[in-house]
């Protein structure tokens, strides 16, 4: 075991299932206090985190947060909450593609903005923004999600140009098809036989390997990689 983040403070949203649940542990095993959110007050975050219930969706209550945020002492933000909903783009409704961009791009745009103080004040600070393949290549009723998705890069890449020279580097993960319970219960048989034939790899990821990458992003030993978007995706947006 490393302790390579002991006693650093992490804040992991969206982590009561999947690939969040999974950072969450990682960074847990490494040594950190990690804080977890989650949308229901009775929320079940992994074993050793601290559980704070928060509706993304809700900008005052996402703003009320952020400014809560502040007096925790976050070394490490990982903004992994984010929603979709799939439709043909004439028919995306007004105020699903709102939500969709305030949950997914707004919330973390006030989380970063909320912890940046503390970690200029350090000199040191890391910040994983969880993107999605749909925020490197684009698909038909995903105009929403898309959207929300390049955004998020898009802010990600502006903010490590302006808070590199403070020690805080921030970067994007965009997964492709990971194996959790959501994926195997929308998709069901044929469907993961079907996407597993279009991924080189020929294999959903798990969310132990996106966990895992993270987990590297946010620790001492990235020093030189900001401002990127990286996927983790078995090969699928090169082909």
């Amino acid at each position: 075991m490393t302790d390579s983040i002991s006693g650093k403070t992490a804040m992991v949203t969206g982590a009561t299932r999947g690939i969040g649940f999974a950072i969450a542990e990682k960074l847990l095993s490494q040594g950190a206090r990690v804080i977890a959110t989650g949308t229901k007050p009775d929320g079940q975050a992994p074993d050793g985190a601290e559980y704070m219930a928060i509706d993304f969706g809700d900008m005052e209550a996402t703003e009320a947060f952020g400014e809560q945020l502040r007096t925790l002492g976050v070394d490490i933000l990982v903004n992994n909450a984010g929603i979709n909903k799939i439709s043909p783009f004439g028919d995306i409704a007004t105020e699903d593609f709102v939500r969709i961009q305030q949950v997914n791009v707004t919330a973390p745009f006030l989380l970063c903005r909320a912890v940046l103080l503390g970690m200029k004040e350090k000199g040191w600070g890391r910040i994983v923004n969880i993107s999605s393949v749909w925020g490197k290549i684009a698909k038909e009723q995903r105009g929403a999600y898309s959207t929300s998705k390049f955004a998020l890069d898009g802010m990600t890449s502006a903010l490590a140009a302006e808070v590199a020279e403070h020690g805080i580097l921030a970067n994007c993960v965009a997964p492709g098809f990971i194996d959790t319970e959501l994926t195997r219960t929308v998709l069901g048989p044929d469907g993961i036989a079907d996407l597993t034939a279009r991924v080189p790899i020929r294999r959903l990821g798990n969310p132990g390997e996106i966990a895992a990458f993270v987990a590297f992003l946010a620790g001492p030993e990235n020093t030189y990689i900001s401002g990127q978007c990286i996927a983790i995706d078995g090969g699928f947006t090169r082909t």
